[in-house]
């Protein structure tokens, strides 16, 4: 009999939570809940380490790719349909795969995390190279699907990123970095879209956001590289140039405008009280890094 994963195991904090009313259940899942961050928070190396191999990917033209099953693959997927609006970066920079494809984003297709064959049609249609980088997000660890992933990615040079909840996760042997956050055993037994599922947000989060950080996609805490696509986001982007100039919210209007609605293009036009082609050139000498361009 194989052994069996510590996200498959039962929790003796939560044995009788059947029996507990509604504000008690609360209370318990929130317990357990506490615990996930505290099992990041000893995984930061590792995901610092990421962080920083991500960055340098990007700067050489090189991609993210996330592929999970499941509740892996639906947070890998929701992670990278975030960065294009989020940083305004391209199409394809980041990439989330779900085994089973779009479908599995709204019904459970549970055989596909079995198929070696739907790993490979995937990767094939992704079309790694050795300059991209690869996440393998399985909370066991064990998918056919992931696995296979991983392995095929490193054959073809690629760095890969595991990410797992469980210690003696498969993956970790095809992983260049192991990201495992130890979140223990889940509350309701083996439904690991619950702690597991949270840590992997969180860990996508800081992934994909860092390494933005690191290229130059915000000012402070500002995101510069915004996509104005709603009145919701050309607000915020009028905001972010008013506070970065330091000019009205009317007058950061009009240079957003005149900028063709480029946060960071008007944030250099306003403060240098120059063209937009001034301004984009400036930026392009500094590799699209306000800070270089206005400290």
């Amino acid at each position: 009999m194989s052994q069996t994963a510590l996200t498959e195991k039962r929790n003796p904090d939560t044995t009788n939570i059947d029996l507990m009313d509604a504000s008690q259940i609360a209370k318990t899942l929130n317990n357990e809940d506490k615990k996930v961050a505290l099992a990041v928070e000893k995984t930061l190396p590792q995901i610092a380490e990421a962080i920083e191999i991500i960055a340098q990917a990007f700067r050489r033209g090189g991609r993210l790719a996330y592929f999970g099953a499941g509740t892996s693959g639906r947070l890998g997927v929701l992670d990278a349909s975030e960065c294009w609006p989020t940083f305004g970066v391209e199409h394809g920079m980041v990439c989330g795969y779900i085994a089973g494809g779009d479908r599995a984003l709204r019904f459970s297709i549970e055989n596909s995390e079995d198929s070696a064959e739907l790993a490979i049609a995937d990767l094939k249609n992704f079309a790694p190279t050795e300059k991209d980088v690869i996440v393998g997000i399985s909370a066991n660890g064990g998918p056919r699907y992931v696995l296979t992933i991983l392995q095929e990615a490193q054959k073809l040079g690629c760095t890969t990123i595991g990410i797992s909840s469980n210690p003696e996760a498969k993956l970790k042997q095809f992983s260049s970095i192991f990201i495992n956050p130890v979140v223990g055993e889940e509350p309701i037994t083996g439904s690991s879209r619950m702690k597991s599922g949270t840590a992997q947000k969180m860990i996508l989060n800081m992934l994909s956001t860092g390494a933005m950080i690191r290229i130059g996609k915000t000012y402070e805490n500002y995101m510069i590289d915004l996509r104005m696509m709603n009145e919701k986001l050309v607000d915020r982007g009028t905001r972010i140039v008013s506070e970065i100039a330091h000019i009205s919210y009317d007058e950061a209007s009009k240079i957003l405008e005149a900028s063709g609605k480029k946060v960071k293009t008007a944030c250099v036009m306003a403060i240098k009280n120059i063209s937009k082609e001034e301004a984009e050139q400036l930026l392009a000498q500094a590799d699209g890094i306000l800070r270089k361009v206005i400290a």
